[in-house]
């Protein structure tokens, strides 16, 4: 059910669909519904919290005046049940007898009238889409005997808003309490649906004939059948069914299209591409995963080979790694979109190897600037504050929910991440030994498990592979997906009993494309005979095609050996998990589905996976010429800094973190926010995951998206440097470090833009290289474009580097937050005029320069001394300098630990400057990468400095008692004297949900 927490932001007109209607005059499309209504309500004398939030929420929106508001969960309940049952089912399993009243309503009757000022909104899932809540009832109603097997539930939600409100403005008001894609919105109606969705489609074969189709009908058939196929691919596919002398059926091109998307196939990546005349096949193979293989680190146990990467962890143990990109989905739906998108990476852990247990999660959000005017918000787009609010709220209930902590990440802001939002959820996963790897034998089951099968997510994989534009939210709906996290948690509970007695060979996730992916890809090597019509569905009416590739959550397939078929199926049962043999792999390396014993796809595997059509892509790499403001001078240096610690990348997203379980599975050693009042910003989460190993991971991730448009080389470096920064910086060996790539990226059509990739991609190859760190998995999501009004608006270059790091020994883990007064405080790391996409520029409302990169030479070695230092017990405290430089550092570094620090700016070591930067300005926010903040004891001071011999490291300050962070200037004087109370206002009121 969807939270208040998402309704922030102007929102675009409605669709012609929409059923809002004057209160006046309401509207009578059909009957009041057949079916039992209860509504809960929390008691006046309790206080509702979400409704006061909400009339705050909309006098800030400027929509009203709302006096009042008060949210009704209400439930709809089959027609059949008894009064006195459904009753008792609304007293004991749906509201709290303190807090909450009830109101129960008869089928077909009106629920009492309204008084006099008040206007009811109701908020209900469109017919067909997934409604996880009304699941777990009808479960919870036949489990305790209150209702037949068969009852039916449904769920909506009961403003009451009271004020002297117009139709314009309720109308306004019911679209940001709900989104128009999954659901519909009455006002002042009573007239709920409690049907199921139309049999719309018929079963069996249909045929496409394509063969003798020209350019122009197979571009149609492409653009018009949400393929995202291009007319290459299609020609290819006509080719195909010429040489075979018959038509392609819908199930069969729907199978290609799903295979062959870019989301799926990573066409780009993979492909041929001319860069300036220089002939490059496969940019992935040549960069990315060329660093890892030429590293060689023999604890990689699998990489690029499965759905996570796999590292060795602890004897007997290892780790499996994960981030997904859901940036599409989220921009048309942000709660479903980031849910599915943890909900889905979740299962990519479960499906690597023969399973891991997923313990912790992240994520991580790009989004436009929060404070955007609605005036300058494009047509058809959510508001990026609405986004937010959402995406967060998808990500917290996915994750609490499933038990699961979420324990790192991160939110950057930038205006081309208007109408097109970046998210990212990863998973990390424990396994043992032995269960890395997996294999499909011919004669093995086909066995699916989890959820019921439904339209949700129909071309979700080739969705993602288009741009969006201002209609994707209307033509595009059915690409949306919900996700249930309990049943999820009931798949993995029942998963790993069978991966742990070993009853499956191998294991994946139902994700993009469906079971068109899923057993496409596991019976790559073999072949696979499916029974579409044994698939569960969550109602009648669905086509082969749309069985085969819906996306619907929280469904994984296993290869099971046939003699493990019946025990297999008991430990889901046992786990209250529907199983179901719906096929068997062959041996004769076809994917053929039969609907009802019609074959509706016959597809060779050698065409599925290796006929993509690979043409040559033509790229540039563009010489920026950017203007350089140098460091202009800085007049108020405090002023600065307290407007640096407010701004959305550097602000605390305490908001954020609170609404998340990071604590759930007892393994979290740092949070997400530590020191003395847990509101400082850790660098990296740290867990325990063995309780009888003192042995850790660490959690981070970097992104430097401020740097794409002016040097993508540069980007993609400094956000690998970034994540290693934050694990080294609490503890991990940087030398057992694996990284994932996460690329977002443009239309790689254009070749600038493809030629920008190429630079990153290299950039990830010569950085990886330097430190000694290999990539063990990642993901791309290129066509991030959004089209409103015939203008087009691309997404900075982004990549997100997500690091997982061994800690040896998590008793000498440290945190950000300063510990005693009178240590040492030592700058590690070269300062350099490099303020090019800096915060201090963009604050000053200047452009361009000087963009920082590592230095791939001392870079690694600063990150092996600094390490060692705080392996062998020297560290107290340490946090790397990221966003803000080192005046946003130290701040952090006070607050957190309520401590006063005294910098002095002349120890700084600086490179040569140029006449036009202010030495006191690139000292204090300058953004240079590989440098730290740390906190040493002044008797431990020289051992300290002996592992920094010939490298850049200097005493420039010293903890005191006094809570105030002072920097001294050039001249020695306070150019920034501030209470460690301040920073914190400034850090803490900057950036609220």
């Amino acid at each position: 059910m969807k939270a208040h927490s998402q309704v922030l932001g102007r929102t675009p007109e409605p669709p012609p669909r929409s059923r809002l209607s004057p209160p006046h005059e309401p509207r009578r499309e059909k009957p009041l519904p057949d079916a039992w209504r209860v509504e809960v309500f929390r008691r006046p004398e309790a206080g509702d919290p979400e409704g006061a939030h909400a009339v705050a929420a909309l006098a800030e929106l400027g929509l009203g005046p709302v006096r009042s508001a008060r949210l009704g969960r209400g439930y709809l309940l089959s027609p059949a049940l008894a009064d006195e049952d459904v009753r008792r089912a609304a007293r004991e399993l749906f509201a709290d007898p303190v807090l909450d009243e009830l109101r129960v309503v008869a089928p077909g009757r009106a629920p009492a009238p309204r008084p006099s000022g008040v206007h009811r909104l109701l908020v209900a899932r469109r017919p067909g889409v997934m409604d996880p809540v009304a699941l777990t009832v009808e479960r919870t109603l036949e489990r305790s005997g209150l209702a037949p097997a068969g009852v039916r539930a449904a769920t909506y939600q009961a403003w009451e808003l009271e004020g002297k409100l117009g139709a314009a403005e309720l109308a306004a008001i019911g679209r940001l309490f709900a989104n128009e894609v999954i659901e519909e919105i009455l006002v002042d109606d009573e007239a709920l649906h409690f049907e199921r969705p139309s049999a719309r489609a018929g079963r069996g074969a249909a045929a496409l004939a394509l063969r003798d189709a020209d350019d122009e009908a197979l571009a149609r058939t492409s653009r018009e059948g949400e393929l995202s196929l291009s007319l290459e691919e299609m020609r290819a596919i006509r080719e195909h069914y010429r040489s075979l002398g018959r038509d392609a059926s819908v199930c069969e091109i729907e199978t290609l299209a799903q295979t062959w998307s870019e989301h799926c196939k990573h066409k780009t990546f993979g492909g041929i591409i001319d860069v300036d005349g220089e002939r490059i096949d496969d940019l992935l193979k040549q960069t990315i995963k060329a660093a890892t293989v030429e590293l060689a680190r023999p604890w990689c146990v699998s990489v690029f080979a499965d759905n996570a990467g796999v590292i060795e962890f602890d004897e007997g143990w290892h780790v499996a790694f994960k981030v997904e990109t859901h940036n599409h989905p989220s921009a048309i739906d942000p709660y479903g979109g980031a849910g599915t998108g943890i909900g889905g990476v979740v299962r990519d852990i479960l499906g690597v190897g023969l399973g891991a247990k997923p313990i912790a999660n992240l994520d991580a959000f790009f989004v436009g600037p929060l404070d955007l005017a609605s005036e300058a918000l494009p047509a058809g787009s959510m508001h990026p504050r609405r986004i937010l609010r959402g995406v967060v709220a998808g990500v917290r209930d996915y994750g609490n929910r499933m038990g699961i902590p979420t324990v790192s990440g991160g939110v950057w802001e930038h205006p081309r991440y208007v109408g097109n939002p970046l998210v990212y959820a990863g998973t990390v996963g424990l396994m043992p030994e032995g269960c890395a790897h997996k294999e499909v034998r011919p004669g093995d089951a086909i066995v699916l498990v989890g959820g019921r099968t439904g339209r949700d997510g129909i071309h979700g994989a080739t969705f993602s592979s288009a741009e969006l534009h201002e209609a994707s939210a209307q033509v595009s709906s059915s690409a949306v997906q919900i996700g249930d996290p309990i049943t999820e948690k009931r798949v993995q509970d029942g998963l790993l009993r069978a991966r742990d007695r070993r009853l499956y060979r191998s294991v994946t996730d139902c994700g993009a494309g469906g079971l068109s992916s899923a057993v496409g890809e596991m019976g790559e090597s073999t072949g696979a005979v499916v029974e579409i019509e044994r698939v569960p569905l969550k109602y009648p009416g669905l086509s082969a095609a749309e069985i085969w590739i819906s996306e619907a959550q929280e469904r994984m397939v296993l290869a099971v050996p046939p003699d493990k078929i019946e025990e297999c199926l008991a430990v889901f049962a046992a786990e209250d998990v529907e199983a179901t043999v719906i096929g068997r792999f062959s041996d004769d390396r076809r994917l053929v589905i039969l609907d009802h014993g019609e074959v509706v796809c016959d597809l060779d595997m050698h065409f599925l996976h290796r006929g993509t059509p690979r043409p040559v892509r033509r790229a540039t790499i563009v010489r920026r010429e950017v203007a350089d403001p140098g460091c202009p001078p800085c007049a108020d240096p405090a002023g600065a800094l307290l407007a640096l610690l407010a701004s959305t990348d550097v602000a605390s997203k305490e908001w954020i973190v609170r609404q998340y379980d990071h604590e759930v599975q007892g393994t979290s050693v740092f949070k997400p926010l530590v020191g003395e009042r847990a509101d400082g910003p850790g660098d990296a989460a740290v867990l325990r995951p063995l309780p009888d190993s003192k042995r850790g991971i660490a959690i981070a991730c970097g992104a430097a998206p401020r740097y794409g448009l002016l040097d993508p080389w540069a980007m993609a470096s400094a956000a690998i440097d970034e994540a290693l920064r934050n694990v080294t910086a609490v503890g991990g060996d940087p030398a057992r470090t694996a990284i994932l790539d996460n690329f977002s990226w443009g239309n790689c059509e254009r070749a600038s833009t493809l030629g920008d990739l190429v630079q990153a991609a290299r950039a990830c190859y010569a950085t990886a290289k330097a430190f000694g760190t290999p990539f063990i998995s990642g993901k791309d999501s290129l066509n991030n474009e959004y089209t409103s009004g015939g203008e087009t608006i691309s997404i900075p270059p982004t990549l997100l580097v997500s690091a997982l790091a061994i800690v040896p020994d998590v008793s000498r883990a440290v945190s950000m937050d300063l510990k005693r007064a009178g240590n040492a405080v030592y700058l590690v790391g070269l300062t350099h005029a490099e303020l090019g996409g800096s915060h201090y520029l963009a604050l000053a409302g200047l452009d361009g320069g000087r963009v920082p990169r590592p230095d791939l030479k001392l870079a690694p070695r600063h990150l092996r001394a600094l390490s060692s230092a705080i392996a062998t017990g020297l560290v107290r405290s340490c946090h790397d300098l990221s966003e803000g430089g080192l005046a946003v550092a130290a701040a952090e570094m006070a607050f957190a630990g309520e401590l006063g620090l005294v910098v002095e700016l002349a120890r700084v070591p600086v490179s040569a400057l140029a006449p036009d930067c202010d030495p006191e300005a690139v000292r204090l926010f300058s953004q240079s990468c590989t440098r730290f903040l740390v906190e040493v004891s002044t008797s431990e001071g020289p051992a300290f400095e002996r592992l920094f011999e010939g490298l850049d490291c200097a005493r420039v300050g010293r903890v005191q008692e006094d809570p105030r962070l002072v920097v001294l200037g050039l001249d020695g004087a306070p150019c920034i004297d501030l209470a460690t109370a301040e920073l914190r206002r400034a850090h803490r009121g900057g950036f609220q949900g």
